[in-house]
């Protein structure tokens, strides 16, 4: 498996809706594998598909829980309970960190590695994690939840990364 490059804010695959993913087969496998070598080598705990320039339905996750890493195909979230606020930063925005209100605790149905479907409850940071990224495959970015007090002091900050993104 290779690291892939991660696409900075300013990229339009970012912005984009990606496509649902038909059937989960070796490059699908052999794409989750890689993405969560990238997420790691990046000291990330998520990592969606089009944050590496893919425009498909897929998101990985390690929230260093012991669990290990858990890939999730064509994400939807069935039920949400209850909601916080929080911190977030993301690989595609270094640098920068946007209080976000979320759902503390959701459950989601979604395809796995081996083409099944699973049905699953998250809590704390984990609920987090996942909404974070699935986000990701609506084309929609922490900035997009931020004050405009938060979008004053990184400015300059989301400028420079652009520049970067288009000089990538």
């Amino acid at each position: 498996m290779s690291q892939l490059k991660i696409r900075l804010y300013g990229d339009p695959c970012l912005r984009q809706k990606c496509d649902t993913v038909t059937d989960v087969g070796s490059a699908e496998r052999m794409l989750i594998q890689s993405m969560i070598q990238t997420m790691h080598a990046h000291k990330g705990i998520g990592l969606a598909a089009p944050q590496v320039g893919i425009n498909r339905r897929i998101l990985v996750i390690d929230i260093n829980d012991g669990q290990g890493p858990l890939a999730m195909i064509n994400p939807t979230i069935v039920k949400t309970n209850r909601y916080a606020d929080m911190e977030e930063g993301c690989l595609s925005i270094p640098n920068v960190h946007i209080v976000v209100e979320r759902p503390y605790e959701i459950i989601v149905r979604y395809t796995n590695a081996d083409n099944k479907e699973e049905e699953k409850r998250f809590t704390e940071l984990m609920a987090r994690a996942v909404q974070h990224e699935m986000d990701h495959l609506d084309g929609k970015l922490i900035v997009d939840y931020a004050s405009d007090e938060e979008l004053d002091k990184y400015r300059d900050k989301l400028e420079e990364i652009k520049k970067q993104a288009k000089n990538n």
